[in-house]
């Protein structure tokens, strides 16, 4: 069911962190940020634990590592921060970046902070409930935006040496199955 990803809840255990910590961090670091502050879990999403953080005049959302040990590879928002900024001002709609930390001491993991931006939330592509207009208007829209974003120029928007330029497919594919073999927990036969 949709509505089990769809808004929000209580930061759920295991992904707590000390909130008075990030706000004090925020009313030093981020500019224009006035508490008090409130902090609530997206219900949806995979990977990195997302969070809404309201405040009487706005709201912002925190992207931050997983707690507990990573891979030293994975869950990169250093990277994602880095590529949202890029974007931002490109016309490619992203939410504005404020900031990334690295430092752990402040929430016990490195996290990044944008601006929260409200709109519905698919998590089907069929994007039920909605009319055949909506639906054609969003899709519409959609390869409108994938457009924009296969038109910025990566190397003026600042990311020329982000990552190799050749080779993805198949460095991707030595790392999903390293991380495969790493982890198994039954043989695949048809995987090797």
């Amino acid at each position: 069911r949709q509505d089990e990803n769809v808004g929000t809840t209580a930061v759920r255990e295991g992904f707590r962190f000390d909130e008075g910590s990030l706000a004090r961090w925020m009313e030093a670091q981020v500019e224009g940020y006035a508490g008090p502050l409130s902090v609530e879990q997206f219900k949806g999403g995979q990977s990195n634990p997302t969070y809404r953080l309201s405040t009487p005049r706005r709201s912002y959302v925190l992207r931050r590592k997983p707690p507990g040990p990573l891979r030293p590879t994975a869950h990169a928002i250093d990277r994602e921060f880095r590529v949202l900024s890029a974007l931002d001002g490109t016309g490619v709609p992203v939410p504005a970046p404020h900031l990334y930390c690295s430092d752990t001491e402040v929430i016990g993991s490195e996290f990044y902070i944008v601006d929260a931006v409200e709109g519905p939330i698919f998590w089907s592509s069929e994007l039920p409930g909605v009319t055949p207009e909506y639906r054609r208007g969003y899709y519409t829209d959609l390869f409108r935006q994938l457009a924009k974003l296969h038109a910025v120029d990566w190397q003026a928007a600042g990311l020329g040496d982000y990552g190799k330029n050749t080779g993805f497919t198949a460095r991707n594919l030595e790392r999903w199955y390293k991380t495969f073999c790493d982890t198994k927990a039954i043989e695949i036969p048809d995987i090797d």
